[in-house]
Formats: C-alpha cells, sequence, structure tokens
C-alpha cells in the first residue's frame, strides 16, 4: 500500500510517498480502507519535533510511528475476531494520536479507539475533518467549565480549533467574541459569533469589554496581555505554550491566587467524544470549515501550507 513516510524529525521535506506492507489487524482490531485525512497542527508538530517535549510521545530519537495522519475518514475492510460493534463495509471517520496512520491507505485501530461511524450525508472529505480542531476546543471549553451565557472572546477564531470553538461554545450557550482578519469577518459571523473583531482595525484589550474566558487558538497573545479584558476570576486557555514555555508554569501557579487565572490542559478524545461531535453535525450545529485539498502524492505541499499558519479552518488529503 501507499503511504506518506517519515524516519526522522525535520520539515516537510523529511516526507516521501513510499510502499508499506498493509497492515493486519489483531483479534480486537478493525482494518479501515483509509480515503481523506487532514493534515494539520498535530501532524506537523509530530513531524517536526519543534517542541522537544514531543518526542516523548513520538519517539526520543527518531519517529515510532513512521506514518502520520490522525484524522481519517474511510470504510472497514475487515474485522479481528473479538469485535463485536464493528461491521465490515462500515463508513467510519475519527482520531488516533497515539499510533497515527490516516496517511497511508490502510490502517488498523482498537474496537474501542475513538472512532465512529459516519454522519449520514457527509463525504469521506467531509468527515475526514470533523475531530481534529473540535476536540482540541472541546477540551478546552470542558476545563475552562464555560457556562451559559458567559462571555468569551476566541482569539484565532479561523484556524481549525477556533473555528470550531466559536461553534461549540454557541452549542454550549456562551456570549462568544471572535478575532479574525478583515477577510474573515463574514465566515466567522457565519459560524455564529454574536461580536466579531476585525484585529486589523480594533484592539480588542482597548474595546472595554470584559470576559469570563479568553480562548486563545492559535497561541499568538498571553496572558498578561489578556489580564485586563478578563473578569475578577476569568480564565486565559491557550492551544500553545506561550512564550518561554509561560502557560506550563502560570497554569501551575496563578490557581494558588483567588483571582485570575491560566489553564493548560492535556488534549485527550474518547470515543464518546466522536459520537457527540458526530450528533452536533447531524443536528447542524457544527460544521468544520474546509479550506483546501491535496493528494497523498502532494503531502510535502499540503505541509508546507499549513506551516504557513494562513490555512482556514482544515486541509484535506485525499487517498484514492
Amino acid at each position: 500500500m501507499k503511504a506518506a513516510v517519515h524516519t526522522r524529525y525535520g520539515p516537510p521535506e523529511v516526507v516521501s510517498i513510499k510502499e508499506v506492507p498493509k497492515p493486519e489487524p489483531k483479534e480486537n482490531e478493525v482494518l479501515i480502507r483509509v480515503y481523506a485525512s487532514t493534515v494539520n497542527r498535530t501532524d506537523s508538530g509530530f513531524r517536526s519535533a519543534e517542541y522537544f517535549i514531543s518526542r516523548f510521545w513520538s519517539g526520543l530519537l527518531r519517529p515510532n510511528y513512521k506514518t502520520l495522519g490522525c484524522e481519517f475518514a474511510g470504510q472497514v475492510e475487515a474485522v479481528g475476531k473479538a469485535v463485536k460493534a464493528v461491521k465490515v463495509g462500515e463508513k467510519v471517520f475519527g482520531y488516533n494520536d497515539k499510533k497515527c496512520g490516516g496517511h497511508g491507505q490502510y490502517m488498523t485501530l482498537a474496537e474501542n479507539d475513538a472512532f465512529t461511524t459516519m454522519p449520514e450525508g457527509l463525504s469521506y472529505e467531509e468527515a475526514a475533518p470533523i475531530t481534529e480542531g473540535a476536540h482540541y476546543a472541546l477540551g478546552h471549553i470542558r476545563a475552562a467549565k464555560v457556562k451559559s451565557g458567559q462571555a468569551v472572546l476566541v482569539y484565532g477564531a479561523t484556524g481549525a480549533i477556533g473555528s470550531a470553538a466559536v461553534q461549540l461554545l454557541k452549542h454550549f450557550g456562551a456570549h462568544v467574541t471572535a478575532i479574525c482578519h478583515t477577510r474573515h469577518v463574514s465566515l466567522v459571523r457565519s459560524l455564529g459569533a454574536d461580536v466579531v473583531i476585525d484585529y486589523t482595525q480594533e484592539d480588542y484589550a482597548q474595546a472595554g469589554r470584559k470576559y469570563s474566558v479568553v480562548f486563545d487558538a492559535v497561541g499568538k497573545t498571553s496572558f498578561g496581555h489578556c489580564k485586563p479584558v478578563l473578569t475578577e476570576k476569568g480564565v486565559y486557555i491557550s492551544t500553545e505554550l506561550g512564550k518561554n514555555w509561560e502557560n506550563i508554569y502560570l497554569t501551575l501557579l496563578t490557581p494558588l491566587r483567588r483571582g485570575k487565572k491560566v489553564l493548560f490542559p492535556i488534549p485527550s478524545i474518547s470515543k464518546a467524544d466522536v459520537e457527540f461531535l458526530k450528533q452536533l453535525v447531524e443536528q447542524k450545529q457544527f460544521k468544520p470549515v474546509l479550506d483546501r485539498s491535496y493528494t497523498l502524492e502532494q503531502i510535502v505541499e499540503a505541509y508546507r501550507y499549513v506551516e504557513t499558519g494562513q490555512k482556514t479552518g482544515n486541509v484535506v488529503l485525499t487517498l484514492t
């Protein structure tokens, strides 16, 4: 089978398309024929190992799992003898950042891993990007204990995480202010944001508004910059480590005081989370934003584009 393979850490060019053995499912596993995946920040982070800490998951000196691709959509081709709830022929989608594999034509998953059947009416290309940005957003929203009616600011509302966060926050009843560039104002409004701030025209920190939560979905602001716009016990939460990894130690220090604090939750995802996101898609309360698509053979170009930091929503990878 064809797969995008990297045997060392580095820039996009360390990835190449190779013929590799087709995996065989164990007794408790299913074999999935992958038709679509994505190229995202998680894949880029594992491939580059720019943050050395990521190597404790992906391999200290070299990649443990040479084919990345944490998101996928495809069809079940075979099941192990012990598998009960998954059937051959089912169309499925999900997320796997433990051993990845979505950038190959076939992958195996345990029956209880984070995947489920695709929402009715969606193509593989539409189903593949449901989970990556949304599960990060969901985990951060839960960690911040967002309640209905609370005012939440989303900084970076057009990436995979930010665009999912706006929609999920509205589902949970928050009043959402979203920050984006001029060219994305209409898109962000369509996602349900109550207020949209064009950062080229207005500084959110000078607008006089207060928020219970500031969700930095791109890691381009800081707790120090956001403190003036937080309520007395407001929360700053980010998807990035921050300058000099400050979000790690601020997460440990700020809760010791009574007042504004920083949270930096470790992301996780379960089968129940994937099923919850599927339900929201079916109820028209969540729809992943699609930027553009590439073929498997164009994966290096896809990585380069993702790492410009200019993508809107998700970049899909098709495996035909």
